[in-house]
């Protein structure tokens, strides 16, 4: 039977740090969502603070790098010694799995409304790229990229002639919106199309690791960097590459503001580019570093499922803990610098249970441990 490449089995700790870093970086926007009663778009330059902006902002390089770097772990994790029918069939399983806890323990875990967000998306992406792996890696990059690069071109569809069968496919597919399936109302937060083509340009990206690391690191810079200067130059003019476009705030820096203030929902190719890019020359400066704070990324970013359904109970749990304290028994309000707090506190006590979880895997081969 045909197997996959073989990189080295030893895990590449670039990857497993700024796994983590995003992990990390993620809980600060949702301590901001279960700590504070916003009434408005923390990147809505009309209204917010640059403080509020640049702590939304910088929680967007969360959701691309993690998709991605699924991707890139699917290669690396299944390309050892698997046959394309085991990973076939680990890849729908756990996709099914994923988009299974979507629905469950993490609706649970928010405690409001059906939102099919991050999990959602990676769950679907991960049962396609079950099927492309029967492609030439060359092939998947490519449908990956046309995907990435190619979606905004149907930003101005008009749903207005669409069937209701019509407008909901049309919202899995490309536009965030509100659809009902089977009488239960879904907030579709995470359309599918630019995702399934990050992780199939991730799958891709994973032959990188099976090559000289000297090399891969000057790689590694040159997509970077190339993808900063492509977005600075469809940013600029305005024409392609996302839905909203930036303008003159009366001053530079909320101008700059305005220049980064790309789309997320669904990503944009603008907002791909300024979120991969550096997440690639991250990966370059990362490779063969080690100290006391990249271990601790380390830790989040070898149990990011684990961390991830974790973090949502725990701060949803010390939000109910700091209302029935302060007495705001419809929710807490906090303040900016005190949502700083609270993430890193919780931050803080994740690390115990995660660490513990990153070593159970490293010691025992259960099978269901591939599904966590």
């Amino acid at each position: 039977m045909t197997t996959l490449a073989t990189p080295s089995k030893k895990r590449i700790d670039s990857i497993d740090i700024l796994r983590g870093m995003v992990m990390v970086i993620m809980a600060l926007d949702h301590t901001r969502d279960f700590f504070t009663k916003l009434q408005y778009n923390p990147v809505d330059l009309t209204r917010a603070s640059t403080a509020l902006f640049l702590t939304r902002f910088i929680t967007h390089y969360c959701a691309a790098t993690f998709v991605f770097l699924a991707g890139t772990g699917a290669f690396l994790y299944l390309s050892r010694g698997k046959t394309k029918a085991d990973a076939f069939k680990f890849l729908v399983s756990r996709g099914i799995w994923l988009i299974f806890l979507e629905l469950t323990v993490i609706y649970v875990a928010w405690g409001e409304g059906h939102f099919l967000q991050v999990i959602w998306a990676i769950g679907v992406s991960m049962i396609v790229l079950g099927f492309l792996i029967y492609l030439p890696v060359p092939v998947i990059a490519a449908f990956g990229l046309l995907l990435i690069f190619g979606h905004n071109a149907f930003d101005n569809v008009d749903m207005s002639s669409f069937s209701t069968t019509g407008k909901t496919l049309w919202m899995f597919l490309h536009v965030q919106g509100l659809a009902t399936m089977f009488g239960t109302s879904f907030f579709i937060m995470y359309p599918l199309v630019p995702w399934v083509g990050v992780m199939a340009v991730g799958y891709s990206f994973g032959t990188l690791f099976t090559i000289d690391a000297a090399k891969r690191k000057k790689i590694l810079l040159t997509l970077g960097f190339s993808a900063i200067v492509l977005f600075i130059l469809l940013r600029y003019f305005n024409i392609y590459g996302d839905a909203s476009h930036w303008s003159y705030q009366g001053n530079v820096h909320r101008t700059i503001l305005s220049f980064i203030n790309v789309q997320k929902y669904p990503p944009s190719l603008d907002y791909l580019l300024i979120t991969l890019g550096p997440g690639m020359i991250l990966l370059a400066l990362l490779e063969g570093s080690g100290n006391m704070l990249t271990n601790i990324f380390v830790v989040f970013g070898r149990v990011p499922l684990f961390y991830y359904i974790l973090h949502l109970y725990l701060l949803h749990l010390m939000a109910i803990l700091a209302a029935v304290i302060t007495g705001q028994h419809k929710g807490v309000n906090f303040s900016l610098p005190m949502v700083y707090v609270m993430w890193l506190t919780a931050v803080f006590i994740l690390y115990f249970p995660s660490k513990w979880f990153m070593k159970y895997k490293r010691e025992h081969k259960q099978w269901w441990l591939g599904y966590l």
